[in-house]
């Protein structure tokens, strides 16, 4: 991976729905890649262009002749689970959003609503980091 990788590049590489799909498969298990063409139901182009970003990027990488996460990749499918999580959850966080905007309950009362409609402990320990 060059240092001049960016945040925006790295995502950029799994920004869409075929791309993510290819990028979740890998994650999932270590795989061949007639299986992972197979599995994936890309056209020749379309895989190789996406599997070859992802190795620049350092996100993926062929090990036995089976492609497989580098500790990278790794790392960035966690915090594309996580986006997943919040999406789920999206209207719960809105609600919480809203509570947090509104003056008319005391904190330890808007803790207890978000700690009841929020049961993700990822997604609350986000939320109480960012408090």
């Amino acid at each position: 991976m060059a240092r001049s990788q960016t945040t925006a590049t790295v995502l950029r590489t799994i920004s869409d729905d075929k791309s993510m799909d290819l990028f979740r498969t890998i994650a999932q298990s270590s795989i061949d890649s007639e299986s992972l063409k197979n599995k994936t139901k890309l056209t020749r182009k379309q895989y190789y262009s996406r599997l070859s970003r992802m190795t620049k990027s350092g996100l993926v990488r062929k090990k036995s002749g089976k492609y497989t996460l580098t500790a990278f990749g790794k790392v960035v499918y966690d915090s594309q689970a996580t986006v997943e999580n919040a999406l789920t959850n999206f209207w719960k966080l809105k609600a919480i959003d809203s509570l947090e905007m509104s003056n008319e309950l005391p904190k330890e009362e808007q803790q207890k609503l978000i700690d009841t409609l929020l049961d993700n402990q990822e997604l609350k320990g986000i939320l109480v980091k960012g408090n």
